[in-house]
């Protein structure tokens, strides 16, 4: 049976800041509408997101959203964000391509306070996850003859190199701040465990392994942690949203897991990079049906 809209639940999204010295949450900005995928800027003072495919800026002393102008790429999903230098933003786009239905994502450069976007990633599937301490690369995870892979790209473009082989899903890579390693997660060990390796792809070291799937390790500026998002039941290879899930972070000397909080959410929580620049607080989207 149909059901009529006053039937329909509603979602609200929550953009939070979680700060990781008080241990506490702050609901900054909220809509009964959906949005994703905050990132910090570099001079700390706004935050980006997408939603319904285009990109905003959110400043934090008056939070009322602004529009980022992105030219054609009006098909944003929630891989976005901001250059070392805090100069250029990294988009991806689910562009249109005639006779493709899906899986069209491309990723793009362009100013970060908007403009006309540079095409990185002539091939596709392309989403972006992370930019090199230095600026000169980006990493991305992407489809090519069937599975997932994490490579890497100049930041100007050119040729893109892979970085792992394993069969399954590798997804979410992010640079260390020191440029030592990329984190990323992997269906390697036949979970969606949390893992890291050298920038060429080599010395690969599985750092997770427990019930969770977890997803989206982000290294802290101070180098002594990282965030990412555990769903509290196997979620296999896929990340979904509406889903109870955990932010979880991780000593990187101790090798000690704490548990955050928890709440409703999943894609579109906390996909990309979005620490302060101090290490001190971090965003996420946390969801409410209603």
């Amino acid at each position: 049976m149909h059901k009529g809209k006053a039937q329909e639940k509603q979602l609200t999204s929550k953009l939070e800041i979680y700060n990781i010295t008080s241990g506490t949450r702050e609901v900054i900005y909220e809509e009964k509408d959906h949005f994703e995928a905050p990132n910090w800027s570099t001079d700390g003072s706004y935050l980006i997101f997408n939603q319904n495919g285009l990109l905003y800026k959110l400043p934090l002393q008056n939070p009322k959203k602004i529009h980022i102008p992105t030219g054609q790429a009006d098909r944003c999903n929630n891989d976005h964000g901001i250059s070392p230098d805090g100069r250029t933003l990294a988009i991806s786009n689910n562009d249109k391509i005639e006779g493709v239905s899906g899986g069209t994502s491309r990723i793009y450069t362009l100013p970060v306070e908007g403009g006309t976007p540079k095409l990185i990633t002539p091939d596709y599937p392309s989403y972006w996850h992370g930019w090199s301490p230095d600026g000169k690369y980006l990493v991305y995870t992407a489809r090519r003859n069937g599975d997932y892979d994490i490579y890497r790209i100049p930041a100007v473009g050119g040729e893109e190199t892979r970085l792992t082989t394993a069969p399954g899903l590798d997804d979410g890579p992010e640079y260390s701040p020191d440029g030592k390693y990329i984190y990323y997660n992997s269906m390697e060990s036949g979970k969606m465990e949390i893992w890291r390796m050298s920038p060429d792809g080599s010395q690969k070291e599985q750092l997770t392994n427990d019930s969770y799937s977890n997803w989206f390790a982000h290294p802290s500026p101070t180098r002594e942690h990282f965030v990412y998002i555990a769903y509290l039941e196997d979620q296999g290879d896929r990340h979904p949203p509406m889903k109870e899930v955990a932010l979880r972070l991780f000593d990187l000397k101790t090798k000690n897991i704490q548990t955050l909080c928890t709440f409703t959410g999943g894609q579109g929580t906390i996909n990309v990079p979005s620490w302060s620049p101090d290490g001190e607080r971090f965003a996420f989207v946390s969801y409410e049906e209603n």
